[in-house]
């Protein structure tokens, strides 16, 4: 259940289980079809945000974003303007792209693996660190998108883990070792309040309805 919203809101949704994610791949900026549990996990997306009005949507220029998306404003019933930017994609990860990660493993080793995955800013072969990601996300999220908020718009960001950790870490001034604590759980709801000053002023976190509600945002 969603609690008491203020005039400036920004929502926040990561896409849907992807047919790379299924397979345990890296996807990065592989334009993957969403599974059928992704569709589904979108469609009761709509359902929970089902008393919202969006005045404007943001997406990536990934697929699995913009069909979610899609699939959440058909529940919904509505068609707001929709913008499309590649600064939303999620976190290139380069020569690991479409390997399976035990794979990936097996030929790099675990150990760097790990460092490539979890670390803040060490980039994989010809990829991206989280670090590199929020370079490039962030600008379009504080220039562009940030302003509508602040406008009074209710506003949604239908992207990836990667591309919405940084724009958490920025809202919720996290550290590096924070940010990489943050889960962020296919097409849960963050939503994001904001005071007329453009000041944090309430989050939540809506969990699928199998699921608690979390309103504290580190997950170890």
């Amino acid at each position: 259940m969603i609690g008491k919203l203020s005039n400036n809101n920004l929502f926040l949704i990561r896409h849907g289980q992807s047919i790379y994610n299924l397979e345990n791949r890296f996807t990065g900026w592989k334009d993957v079809e969403l599974t059928d549990l992704g569709i589904a996990q979108a469609t009761e997306a709509g359902k929970i945000l089902s008393k919202i009005k969006f005045d404007l949507c943001y997406t990536s220029n990934l697929k699995r974003a913009q069909n979610t998306l899609s699939l959440i404003l058909e529940k919904m019933n509505q068609k707001p303007k929709i913008i499309k930017n590649e600064a939303l994609n999620e976190r290139d990860y380069g020569d690991l792209i479409g390997q399976n990660k035990l794979e990936a493993a097996n030929k790099f080793g675990s150990k760097q693996v790990q460092i490539w995955r979890r670390s803040f800013d060490v980039p994989p072969p010809g990829g991206e660190s989280l670090k590199m990601t929020a370079e490039r996300t962030l600008p379009y999220y504080n220039d562009v998108i940030k302003p509508q908020v602040n406008t009074g718009k209710n506003i949604i960001i239908s992207a990836h883990g990667n591309s919405i950790r940084a724009i958490v870490m920025e809202i919720f001034n996290l550290t590096s070792e924070q940010i990489l604590k943050t889960e962020i759980g296919w097409c849960e709801p963050w939503i994001i309040s904001f005071d007329d000053h453009g000041k944090l002023s309430n989050h939540q976190i809506i969990k699928r309805p199998s699921e608690p509600s979390k309103s504290h945002l580190f997950l170890d």
